[in-house]
């Protein structure tokens, strides 16, 4: 077992795992730690605990520190220069006559590296800017191509929901969503109602759709005969969240719902009695 923080380095960004050493790291404090990028500045999100060596990323790298009122006034600092960086780099975008939309910008905590983000539809040969950037900078730069999805999680904004976007308030990974989780919730297949500012379908169509799948797995299909205490019947609606079927009575065609306890298979007699 391994003794480990997680920190962020963006609101609702990704949660890496550091060593704490001997350090009396806390949740909600800020640590200077050594990242691939360089040295960073970040967020203490899940204090000290155990895990598993499978659940990390190994050779798993210290906490050189906790961040002093210095390092918060220096974080602020890079802030301000990265939104002056980007003013610049927008410039010399226009300049070279570029496709791509330049969504973002930030420079590592020792200043070593400035990151510029940018979506394009497709490839982009960018080694003229970069050569121009380096010159006016004088500091290694980085120019990172990122999706529509990533786009919105740094930029922010508000859903059809009324709400601060999930991917820039706590989503901390994109998960796979597909359309199937839209028909299998009984939504409206119009592109407007069920994508987020993104384009892309929205992230909350994934959070329900494991209790739909256990629902469907459960209940009679449309169509099934069944056997209410009513009488003989088709299912002809599924209520998939409170797991109630509303059966069409063969004998009188009058329609009555009824929960799931309530009603048996009767397609044939191996199947009467139970209902998947």
């Amino acid at each position: 077992m391994l003794r480990v923080i997680g920190v962020r380095f963006r609101q609702a960004g990704k949660i890496y795992f550091f060593d704490p050493a001997d350090l009396q790291v806390q949740r909600g404090d800020h640590v200077i730690v050594e990242t691939v990028r360089g040295v960073e500045y970040g967020h203490v999100v899940t204090g000290i605990r155990f895990v598993k060596e499978d659940e990390v990323v190994l050779p798993l790298k210290k906490v050189l520190r906790i961040a002093t009122d210095g390092d918060t006034e220096q974080m602020e600092e890079n802030r301000q220069a990265a939104k002056a960086a980007l003013s610049i780099c927008h410039e010399k975008i226009q300049t070279h006559g570029l496709e791509m939309k330049l969504v973002d910008a930030e420079y590592t905590f020792d200043r070593n590296k400035i990151i510029f983000y940018f979506t394009a539809d497709g490839r982009v040969d960018f080694r003229e800017l970069v050569r121009d950037l380096a010159a006016v900078f004088r500091t290694r730069i980085e120019l990172r191509q990122i999706g529509v999805r990533d786009e919105a999680k740094m930029l922010g904004g508000i859903g059809p929901c009324g709400r601060i976007l999930c991917c820039s308030s706590f989503l901390g990974d994109f998960e796979p969503v597909s359309i199937k989780m839209a028909k299998d919730q009984n939504l409206s297949l119009n592109p407007a109602k069920i994508s987020g500012l993104c384009g892309r379908l929205m992230c909350c169509l994934k959070y329900e759709n494991d209790l739909y799948d256990e629902a469907k797995q459960i209940l009679p299909d449309l169509g099934e005969n069944v056997l209410t205490p009513n009488g003989d019947g088709k299912v002809v609606l599924l209520n998939l969240l409170e797991r109630r079927v509303q059966v069409e009575l063969f004998q009188t065609g009058a329609l009555v719902e009824h929960s799931l306890e309530e009603i048996k298979l009767t397609e044939s007699p191996q199947t009467s009695g139970s209902y998947k």
